[in-house]
C-alpha cells in the first residue's frame, strides 16, 4: 500500500532519542506537534498537554479515533544519599533488572542536565562477592551514580539534581539490515510514527479517511491516565499500541496483532472482527492475542464508563517494558491495517 517505511523508522530514531519518560514528555509533544504542521493537520492541547488533532473524511456522520503514547517509561530521583548517590522511584511497569547497568540523564528544573549510571547498591564482584550476584534487584538496592564529582549528598545538591527531577534511561537503538529494530521504547514511539506513516500515505495519494478522524497523543499511558478527554460524538476508538511476541502471547514481529483482551477487559467483539476481515481481505498478515499483563489507552478509556466501540492493534514486540525488538514487516502491516480499516 505504499507506506513509507524508511520515513517510519527515521522518525521512530528521533523520537527515540527524546528522552519523555512520563510526566516528562512536554519535548517530545512538542516533537509531534511540528510533525503535525509539516501536514496542515489542525489540532489542540489538552489541559494535561497531550494533543487532539482532527482529519475531515468522506463520511462525516461517523466518528473514529486513534491513540499512541509518547511516554515512556522511566523514573524519579526519590532521595539524594548522603553517599552523593541516587536513590529513584520508577515510572512504569518494569524490573529493575531490565535498567541495571544502563546509562541515564538525570532531568533538572533549572534544564540541567546530568549523567549517570543505574547500578545495584553493591555492584562489583571484586568487592563483594556473591553477594553482587544474589543481592535482590529491587528499588531500594538500586542506585544512580552520578558521572560528577560528588562524594556526599551537599556536592549533589549544588549541582541542582533534587528530589522530584526525572530520570530518563539510554535506547541504545539499533536498525539492522535484516529488517529488525530494536530499542527500549518501541513502546510507544514507534507507533507515533506509524500514525504518521498512515497520515503520510493520506498525503502521497491525496486521500481522505473513510470517516472523520480524531487522533489523539497521549503522555500518560504507561501509568494508567493517557486519554481523558474524547469527543462527545465519538463512535469508535483504536488504540495503536504495541502486541507481544513471547510464548504465551501468540505476536509475531512480522505480523499486526490484533488484541482480543488485556488484564482490563476484553476489546469489542464486532470491532475486533471488523479489523480482522479488513486484514483478511486486504492480504495482510495477522495474529490475535490475549494479554496476561496488559493494558492500552482504550481499556482505560472504557473503565471510565464512556460509551464507544473499543480496539488495540498494533506491531508485536519481543522483550516488551525491557530492550524490545520488532521488524519491518511488522511495522507496515499495522500502518496497512490501517489504512485498510480507516
Amino acid at each position: 500500500m505504499n507506506v513509507d517505511i524508511n520515513y517510519i523508522l527515521d522518525l521512530t530514531e528521533e523520537l527515540l532519542s527524546i528522552p519523555s519518560p512520563v510526566g516528562y514528555t512536554h519535548l517530545g509533544i512538542a516533537r509531534i506537534a511540528e510533525e503535525l504542521d509539516k501536514f496542515g493537520i489542525r489540532y489542540e492541547y489538552t489541559k494535561k498537554g497531550a494533543i487532539l488533532a482532527f482529519v475531515e473524511g468522506e463520511n462525516r456522520e461517523y466518528r473514529k479515533m486513534i491513540s499512541a503514547h509518547i511516554d515512556t517509561l522511566g523514573a524519579v530521583v526519590r532521595n539524594v544519599k548522603a553517599n552523593g548517590r541516587l536513590e529513584l522511584t520508577n515510572t512504569g511497569g518494569y524490573a529493575w533488572g531490565s535498567v541495571e547497568g544502563e546509562n541515564v540523564l538525570v532531568h533538572t528544573l533549572s534544564g540541567k542536565v546530568y549523567e549517570g549510571t543505574l547500578l545495584p547498591v553493591k555492584a562489583s564482584v571484586h568487592t563483594y562477592g556473591d553477594v553482587a550476584r544474589e543481592l535482590p534487584r529491587i528499588e531500594e538496592n538500586m542506585e544512580v551514580r552520578i558521572d560528577e564529582d560528588v562524594k556526599k549528598a551537599e556536592d549533589v545538591l549544588k549541582l541542582g539534581i533534587l528530589q522530584g527531577d526525572f530520570v530518563s534511561y539510554e535506547t541504545r537503538t539499533r536498525r539492522l539490515a535484516n529488517g529488525y529494530i530494536k530499542s527500549r521504547y518501541l513502546d510507544d514511539k514507534l507507533c507515533i510514527a506509524q500514525v504518521f506513516g498512515y497520515l503520510k500515505y493520506l498525503a502521497d495519494t491525496a486521500s481522505k479517511p473513510k470517516s472523520d478522524l480524531y487522533i489523539y497523543f497521549s503522555n500518560f499511558e504507561e501509568i494508567g491516565h493517557g486519554v481523558s478527554l474524547f469527543p462527545e460524538d465519538l463512535d469508535e476508538f483504536i488504540s495503536i499500541d504495541i502486541g507481544l511476541a513471547a510464548a504465551d502471547a501468540h505476536g509475531d514481529e512480522k505480523k499486526v496483532n490484533i488484541i482480543a483482551k488485556d488484564s482490563r477487559s476484553p476489546y469489542d467483539f464486532v470491532l475486533r472482527k471488523k479489523l480482522v476481515e479488513a486484514a483478511e481481505a486486504a492480504d495482510i498478515p495477522y495474529t490475535v492475542s490475549v494479554n496476561y499483563r496488559y493494558g492500552s489507552d482504550a481499556t482505560t478509556a472504557i473503565l471510565q464508563g464512556f460509551d464507544f466501540k473499543y480496539a488495540c492493534i498494533g506491531p508485536s514486540v519481543d522483550a516488551s517494558h525491557h530492550y524490545e525488538r520488532t521488524h519491518n514487516d511488522g511495522i507496515i502491516a499495522t500502518v496497512d491495517l490501517m489504512i485498510a480499516y480507516l
